[in-house]
């Protein structure tokens, strides 16, 4: 194929996998972040401390990590389309029982049997993607697909501060409406996944026997240096070891803030709704940027130099958010931030695609992605107690610069190990 086929080739692709698979994360992000909305209101209704509400957000996440890599061992085994498909129906319907919420202990429980519900679900995602995309245009389809991440923010702001605002209908309060309509909607969806995704390309009807074999060979014949097949070397590898490191340190920064963002902005004495409106407004600006800057890495940008540039300017974005005294600037900060984020998020996991392969994907992403993902618990909890001890936001922002900005410093250290890209 000449290169215009090909690129028709790859785009029908991607318009085929791509969009019940974003919309499907889009929906992962707004059931994992929408109670830093909720809190608005049920933080006062069930009694929970910011300490408590941090530790509770971020308990998801040590489900997560606990089943990441069985998880993605399963979804090897089973194939990635039924397993994903599992998924989604089971965090659905986790998701909307948060209503059964009434104190902090069935808060902490909740959040944890969510996090189990979703373990495996973005490295499943991103395993499977490499099977279909060859390494020229995997950048840009793993941003497209993350860019879900921005995306549920900018839906998510304004959907639940409207969803607030149902307070009181059929007896149920407004965060209670939340979780009900941005949960089970999910369990809906696992079903659309069964029926749309296919397992690999050679099984693709939608594609020509000619098309299905450039597919498979393509990727079938990438070069990849200092390949890694096997689970056990991977994870001794100090490729994977570092790639943990850079995804924990940036995931702390991102999901501390995030959880905390519609608090902070409620400093600007702005009411529930024009909260969402302004947290969208801000992850509208990071979508754009994450789509740019992938661009620039596939386009022959050095992956490992942009994942550390993204990771510092998150850092100097808290920065100088902590030090502006006034609130506009502080968010406009703020947003630059998330920008180098989200950025960050995009360019990542192209990397490890590079040199592992099979099961060693399987379970070196779902693996690189436990270590990250402990972020989760980390950033709202730190950010939480920080709050609590100190009265305000400033230590929390603070801290999550700091995270960001070693993330970026072992981004750099990965360039001793990874030579070709």
């Amino acid at each position: 194929m000449n290169d215009a086929e090909q690129r028709r080739l790859f785009s029908k692709v991607a318009w085929r996998l791509l969009p019940v698979l974003i919309l499907a994360y889009i929906f992962n992000y707004l059931d994992r972040n929408n109670i830093g909305f909720a809190a608005l209101t049920m933080n006062r209704e069930i009694g929970l401390t910011a300490t408590q509400f941090g530790r509770g957000a971020g308990i998801l996440f040590v489900g997560y990590c606990f089943l990441e890599v069985p998880s993605n061992m399963i979804l090897y085994r089973v194939g990635a389309r039924k397993w994903i498909a599992r998924i989604m129906i089971s965090w659905g319907i986790i998701s909307a029982a948060t209503i059964f919420v009434t104190g902090p202990r069935s808060f902490y429980l909740l959040r944890f049997l969510l996090g189990a519900a979703e373990a495996g679900f973005f490295p499943g995602v991103a395993f499977y993607l490499g099977h279909w995309f060859p390494a020229e245009y995997r950048t840009r389809v793993i941003a497209w697909f993350m860019v879900a991440i921005p995306i549920s923010s900018v839906v998510g702001g304004a959907l639940s501060g409207a969803l607030l605002q149902m307070n009181g209908i059929a007896g149920l309060a407004g965060w209670k409406w939340l979780f009900i309509l941005e949960g089970l909607p999910v369990a809906i969806l696992g079903f659309v996944v069964l029926a749309v995704m296919t397992e690999r390309p050679e099984e693709a009807t939608w594609l020509t026997e000619r098309e299905r074999e450039f597919v498979r060979d393509r990727v079938a014949g990438e070069k990849r240096p200092r390949e890694i097949r096997h689970f056990g070397p991977a994870l001794k590898d100090p490729r994977v070891l570092i790639l943990g490191g850079v995804q924990f340190g940036f995931l702390v920064g991102s999901y501390g803030v995030g959880i905390f963002l519609p608090q902070i902005l409620k400093l600007g004495n702005l009411s529930d709704l024009e909260v969402g409106f302004l947290s969208s407004a801000s992850y509208v600006f990071a979508s754009v940027g994450m789509i740019l800057w992938a661009g620039h890495v596939d386009r022959g940008g050095n992956k490992v130099t942009n994942l550390a540039l993204a990771c510092l300017l998150g850092a100097v974005g808290l920065f100088c958010a902590v030090w502006s005294t006034n609130f506009w600037v502080s968010f406009g900060w703020l947003t630059v931030s998330l920008v180098g984020i989200n950025a960050a998020r995009g360019i990542f996991f192209t990397i490890p695609m590079r040199f592992l392969t099979g099961i060693a994907l399987a379970g070196g992403l779902a693996f690189i992605n436990s270590i990250g993902t402990s972020g989760g618990f980390v950033g709202p909890y730190i950010f939480g107690w920080l709050t609590d001890e100190t009265g305000s936001y400033t230590a929390g922002l603070a801290a999550m610069s700091a995270f960001l900005l070693a993330a970026a410093g072992m981004a750099v250290s990965l360039k001793l190990f990874v030579t070709q890209e």
